[in-house]
């Protein structure tokens, strides 16, 4: 199948590294100020931009016919304009606050501890991550995922949410419960952004031939 690259950072480097073991080859590699036309012909995109250009991005690959992996974050405001607009367009795409399968398998671990812990009105909760400091949104659309699990597990009481921005970091989320006589400390670390890029190319599999949008937790994996 034939892929296309919409940002080539870091990311978009390590998904082009990796493609062939998913049997995609590299279309062609979009960056800043490209001509998007250059991804017609591709079975599907996986786009990682920023959060002020990938609205743009996905009406551009979508009017070019190609269904689209999005791997940016901090765009949730506007997903019911490009629900509208995937819809209008007949394609299809998948977007995750996380494309990393340890922190969806992580988010399920979430769920069963805060239904447990939503029981025992003695305990308070926390949410903390930290990412290397180049991180455009914070806290990080993860960690406010993480908490939305939570609630919906029936943890009613105040989540304290934090966020820290320093060196390299690849992201680190933390659940805490804690009460007068004990901590529960839930942490899952990613030790690069591998996990993210392969988590992406599955999830890029899986969208070819499908329409509508779907979030990451959809897929098989």
């Amino acid at each position: 199948m034939k892929l296309a690259i919409v940002g080539y950072g870091k990311m978009g480097r390590l998904i082009a590294q990796l493609a062939p073991e998913y049997d995609f080859t590299i279309h062609t590699r979009i960056e800043r100020g490209d001509d998007f036309g250059r991804v017609e012909g591709a079975d599907v995109a996986i786009e990682f931009t920023r959060p002020d250009a990938v609205v743009g991005n996905i009406q551009k690959i979508i009017k070019a016919g190609v269904p689209v992996v999005v791997g940016t974050t901090g765009w949730m405001a506007e997903m019911d304009r490009v629900r509208s607009a995937v819809k209008a367009s007949g394609t299809a795409l998948v977007w995750g606050a996380n494309f990393s399968i340890g922190v969806n398998l992580f988010a399920r671990i979430v769920r069963e501890a805060a239904r447990l812990v939503a029981k025992e009105p003695g305990y308070g909760a926390w949410a903390w991550e930290i990412h290397h400091h180049t991180k455009a949104d914070a806290p990080s659309g993860t960690l406010l995922e993480l908490v939305q699990v939570m609630k919906a597990a029936g943890y009613s009481r105040e989540i304290d949410v934090s966020s820290s921005r320093a060196g390299a970091q690849p992201g680190t989320h933390e659940i805490g419960f804690d009460s007068s006589a004990d901590t529960i400390t839930l942490r899952h670390t990613a030790r690069n952004r591998e996990g993210f890029a392969r988590g992406a190319l599955k999830a890029a599999q899986w969208i070819v031939g499908k329409k509508g949008v779907f979030e990451f937790t959809e897929i098989d994996f």
